[in-house]
């Protein structure tokens, strides 16, 4: 557990932006009274206010990390629970090398999206993409856009907040923002702009930055370089929307499963004390199916239960033991109950937890289930190209959807 105090926290980063506690308490929806007791230290959030901590972490445009580090102080889980800063090998080095490999040689727009699916983060391992960003383009050349949270907030204010991501200086609109921008790219300045969460905000506000960004990419061809990172809502933009073009015109990447190299690098960055044993972390693998808040999870009960890792074979106690923990989490169980809630909705939960293939994986899945399933990490795309099928990310997944069947039948 972080030692660091709650109220203190909150206060730095609520300075950092300039968040009044009235700004905060309207965007998270309490009371500006709760959000001056959390910054006095007079109280801390319940356990019930934790998703209200979250909105906080976005509204005060938090990192991963710190998202996590403000979280721990309140005595919550993280949210991003496999995002810590590392040094050393890095996981997923790979795919990160092809996808700033391909948006380099991308012609004529350098434009991709970037897509992960829930408890990876948007986008993950923020701070290592930024890393290479800076190494491939130069420290001054890259930028970061996180679109404020809000849904009332005006133009003027919304691109304020942009262009202060940004560097450009005070800007007072969607124009300003432009022309400084085009400023830097007319000065011969190639810039890579990560931009996370790009669905936030209105449609009208978010369709403007899009056209910012696709008329400048189009001018100044090879020399605006654009990441844009989200999950499912990103997603719906890109094939449901079809009246944005620039992400009509993006390359797609899906954030990879972690490989077994990757997942050891992993628990060794998250416990570097503990002895992570391959086997062991095969296990864990095969057990979460690769998960990232499972796999966080069984890392935390392997710690909790020194000894069990020798014996984590199938038909062993602490095999069985720990496969029923996974079962049981939260993070499992959010994503079954709004399928498992009408009588037909659980039939059809049935039907799918009952197959071992689910169907053929598609860039953009039509039926809400499995779409809901696929975005909430519950289930994966296994093969490539026309025979890339459906299934369930694990055995231990499938555990969780029937307990949750029993749970809501029995009600």
């Amino acid at each position: 557990m972080s030692a660091d105090s709650f109220a203190d926290l909150l206060s730095i980063y609520m300075r950092r932006i300039r968040a009044s506690a009235s700004g905060v308490a309207t965007e998270i929806g309490l009371s500006r009274e709760a959000v001056n007791n959390w910054r006095n230290g007079i109280s801390v959030p319940n356990p019930r206010s934790r998703d209200k901590l979250v909105a906080c972490t976005r509204y005060l445009r938090l990192t991963e990390s710190e998202a996590n580090r403000l979280l721990s102080a309140a005595g919550f889980a993280p949210e991003f629970p496999l995002q810590a800063e590392s040094t050393g090998a890095q996981p997923f080095a790979a795919f990160q090398d092809k996808v700033f490999a391909q948006l380099a040689q991308a012609v004529p727009y350098p434009i991709s999206l970037l897509l992960s699916p829930a408890h990876w983060g948007q986008p993950p391992f923020r701070h290592e993409l930024l890393q290479r960003a800076r190494a491939q383009y130069g420290e001054g050349s890259v930028l970061h856009i996180q679109p404020p949270y809000s849904v009332s907030t005006v133009p003027a204010e919304y691109f304020a907040a942009i262009g202060r991501q940004c560097g450009l200086g005070d800007v007072a609109s969607d124009y300003e923002f432009e022309s400084a921008l085009e400023r830097r790219l007319l000065a011969g300045e190639r810039i890579f702009c990560l931009v996370s969460r790009f669905e936030q905000g209105t449609p009208a506000l978010r369709e403007t930055l899009a056209g910012i960004l696709r008329s400048l990419s189009e001018m100044h061809s090879g020399r605006l370089h654009l990441l844009l990172c989200g999950g499912q809502a990103l997603a719906d933009l890109k094939y449901c929307s079809g009246d944005l073009s620039l992400l009509n015109i993006a390359q797609v990447h899906h954030w990879p499963d972690p490989s077994l190299a990757d997942l050891m690098q992993l628990a060794r960055h998250r416990w570097p004390e503990q002895p992570w044993a391959e086997p062991m972390v095969a296990a864990l693998q095969a057990l979460s199916g690769g998960h990232p808040a499972l796999f966080e999870e069984g890392l935390q009960w392997l710690v909790d239960h020194p000894g069990a890792g020798a014996s984590l074979h199938e038909g062993q106690p602490a095999f069985s033991a720990l496969r029923t923990h996974l079962a049981s989490s939260p993070r499992l169980w959010q994503t079954f109950l709004p399928l498992a809630q009408a009588p037909a909705s659980r039939a059809r939960l049935q039907q799918l937890l009952s197959a071992d293939d689910l169907g053929r994986a598609r860039p953009y899945l039509q039926d809400d289930d499995l779409r809901s399933l696929f975005w909430g990490n519950l289930i994966l795309a296994r093969g490539t190209g026309d025979a890339a099928r459906l299934h369930w990310r694990s055995p231990t997944v499938r555990d969780a959807g029937w307990m949750v069947l029993d749970s809501c039948s029995a009600d």
